[in-house]
């Protein structure tokens, strides 16, 4: 199991429990759960968002002058290919002002490896609010690959957002990356032999591509 020590944010809104189901259900089409994958991904990142540093601003209403407060730190969304990708839009909706960048990862079948074949992050990384979004962490190979990229990139606020969590990929972050909070509706009970996580919700690309 995890230790308590693990910064895992369990976000239990009842619409992501909600989306959850309809992601987990293997009789959810693909037009259906990339629906659900949209609506679970705006609510989590909602909330890995939700200590963003504010600045106070004035604005001119029709009717007068309003005091108000606007994000005031630079945002960079991190998607982990090719999952990732079904998450972005969602995170953009919310802060259409950030930059993007991309980490392609491939995991091995029989190794569960994670071998890198792209990388292109944006600069200044050190002064940004990260989040990483990828939407299985299962043996946290990925994970932990794409937070060593961010971290030679400078990168030191760092936020994992992900649809669904395995023990052994939570455990893994927290010994290589303690420093970095992960926020995800639920942790699940182990991963099979080929490293998939149980009961979890199948491979989360191909569902959401139809390519199963």
């Amino acid at each position: 199991m995890y230790s308590e020590r693990v910064p895992v944010q369990l976000v239990t809104h009842p619409l992501v429990l909600d989306a959850l189901v309809t992601l987990r259900d293997h009789r959810t089409t693909a037009d259906h759960f990339r629906r659900a994958a949209t609506r679970i991904s705006v609510l989590l990142a909602a909330e890995a968002l939700r200590h963003l540093p504010t600045r106070a601003v004035s604005v001119d209403t029709p009717l007068g002058p309003a005091d108000g407060r606007q994000v005031g730190v630079d945002v960079v969304v991190v998607p982990v290919l090719r999952a990732g990708l079904g998450m972005l839009d969602a995170v953009l909706e919310l802060v259409p002002g950030a930059r993007v960048g991309h980490i392609g990862l491939q995991r091995d079948e029989i190794t569960a490896v994670a071998s890198q074949y792209y990388s292109k992050l944006p600069a200044r990384l050190d002064s940004s609010y990260v989040v990483m979004i990828d939407p299985m962490l299962a043996t946290g190979g990925s994970a932990v690959a794409a937070l060593d990229l961010l971290a030679r990139a400078g990168a030191q606020a760092v936020r994992i957002v992900c649809i669904v969590a395995a023990p052994e990929g939570v455990a893994l972050v927290e010994r290589r990356h303690p420093a970095v909070e992960i926020y995800t509706p639920v942790v699940d009970r182990s991963l099979n032999q080929q490293k998939f996580i149980v009961p979890g919700l199948g491979d989360f690309g191909d569902r959401l591509y139809g390519t199963v």
